[in-house]
């Protein structure tokens, strides 16, 4: 079962060479590793070129980066990767097993959120309790998916926030997923640089509202302000 990562990317210089080092042995196993540039104006592309497999030039949105990613993929299992993230090496081994499971079409990892802060183990142990209470995960947790179940939900939805619980919804009618205890690593930067708690409180608001019927453009408007 081939596999396709996919990384949407926007300004990643940062992080994007931590985030494709540990995919260079899955490489040679094999995957297929493609970026999909959201129209950066620093060195993510030139940091990146050597350690993809393809770069592509997308329409910036997380959403239409990684359906557009999921097109050019050849695999036929996908996994959605955040630029600021860091898999473990054996991971494509994880999602081989996972995958090959009967009737398990899709799932994701727990994750971890690199930070000094001491609440982030405990919001990530949150995040992950949730996700495995409800079915629901996030993009910071690495969802992968076969190809069928992937082209059955038509992708992700066309909206600029939220795309990833939207998806993750529709991917629970076709079946439950498979949740890797196994963690992946991604930034705590949001939190850190706005307020651990202020973040906490900004990201049940804006849940809450989203939720209650607003529209992921408003959503989005509040988060980005």
């Amino acid at each position: 079962m081939p596999l396709s990562i996919i990384i949407p990317a926007l300004n990643e210089a940062n992080h994007i060479v931590a985030t494709l080092t540990p995919l260079q042995a899955m490489r040679a196993r094999g995957a297929e590793v493609i970026l999909v540039d959201g129209g950066s104006g620093d060195a993510t592309k030139a940091l990146a070129e050597p350690l993809v497999d393809r770069i592509i030039n997308g329409v910036r949105g997380r959403a239409p980066q990684m359906n557009t990613g999921a097109q050019a993929a050849k695999g036929d299992s996908l996994l959605f990767l955040h630029a600021d993230s860091r898999l473990l090496v054996d991971a494509d081994f994880l999602i081989r097993d996972a995958l090959s499971r009967s009737h398990v079409a899709w799932g994701r990892f727990d994750v971890a959120i690199d930070g000094d802060h001491f609440m982030l183990p405990i919001i990530a142990g949150f995040m992950n309790w949730r996700s495995r209470a409800t079915g629901i995960a996030t993009g910071d947790q690495g969802i992968f998916v076969t190809r069928a179940a992937f082209d059955a939900l038509g992708g992700f939805p066309d909206q600029p926030l939220m795309e990833d619980i939207e998806f993750s919804s529709g991917l629970m009618k076709l079946a439950p997923p498979i949740c890797i205890s196994d963690k992946i690593i991604t930034s705590g930067r949001r939190w850190e640089k706005h307020g651990v708690w202020r973040t906490i409180a900004l990201m049940w608001w804006l849940r809450l509202r989203y939720w209650l019927g607003a529209s992921p453009a408003e959503i989005h408007r509040a988060y980005y302000k």
